[in-house]
């Protein structure tokens, strides 16, 4: 087995992103301690920051050829606003999936706009993705404008695809090739700054 892949610092205008630490946990939890923001994750709000501390802890245990979550901070001011990642990647299938969430004060500021990107040139870049996915509920306006925005196709449901909380959800799959991000990345980089 190769050596584990580095989780490089990526860099936008307003924003880097960088491996999320422990040390996030207080500001992610505004996220990830949200029952709204967290109402299209996959996973209930957590309870308090001691369990967001347990999931920034158990996603960097993860390979990082595998998986990784990047902290979303202000260039100007150090402060963290939210999280992106990428996940289920199987580098044979050149394919994985991607995620992203926002504190809810940073929302409507073109914050994803700029560092989804970023994310994206990674991925089909230094990770070699030809396919890169994002399974987003029905009801989650705000990030199928993203998807869209990015250049992601709608590619149909999936009923029931997880539970949460003993639950089904069910999504639609997005996805976004390599030839599309190429042809359209120059129009998102000159848009994407509010």
């Amino acid at each position: 087995m190769s050596e584990p892949l580095a989780i490089p610092e990526l860099t936008t205008p307003r924003w880097r992103l960088r491996a999320w630490v422990e040390l996030d946990a207080d500001a992610l939890h505004a996220a990830f301690g949200d029952p709204e923001t967290m109402r299209f994750w996959d996973s209930p709000p957590q309870r308090d920051v001691a369990e967001t501390v347990a999931f920034i802890r158990d996603s960097r245990s993860a390979d990082p050829r595998f998986h990784a979550a990047f902290a979303i901070t202000s260039r100007a001011t150090g402060e963290t606003v939210g999280m992106v990642n990428y996940h289920e990647r199987r580098p044979e299938r050149r394919r994985l999936a991607v995620g992203w969430i926002l504190v809810r004060p940073w929302r409507r500021q073109g914050i994803m706009r700029e560092a989804v990107p970023a994310l994206l040139n990674h991925c089909f870049g230094i990770l070699g993705a030809h396919r890169i996915e994002a399974r987003i509920e029905a009801e989650n306006a705000p990030s199928l404008r993203l998807a869209e925005y990015l250049g992601f196709q709608h590619e149909g449901d999936m009923r029931d695809w997880t539970f949460v909380d003993g639950e089904p959800r069910s999504v639609q799959m997005h996805a976004l090739l390599r030839p599309d991000w190429v042809a359209r990345r120059d129009h998102v980089s000159s848009t994407s700054n509010p």
